[in-house]
């Protein structure tokens, strides 16, 4: 695997980021909201460059209550 290749963030990894719970990050997945990868296990993974364009930007919907 080459070192430049993008980190991949577990389920876990991307809730902490956004501090709700790693169920929430796979319901957006599902959603279309967020775009991930599947592990030959059937994981999901997370590009961490999209992750931290969402964190930056257009945070999924349901992450923060209306203002």
């Amino acid at each position: 695997m080459e070192s430049t290749s993008e980190r991949l963030l577990t389920p876990g990894e991307v809730a902490a980021l956004f501090r709700v719970d790693p169920k929430t990050v796979t319901r957006w997945a599902a959603a279309g909201r967020i775009s991930s990868i599947r592990t030959p296990g059937g994981h999901r993974r997370f590009r961490e460059s999209e992750v931290h364009a969402l964190l930056r930007g257009e945070e999924p919907v349901g992450s923060h209550p209306a203002h």
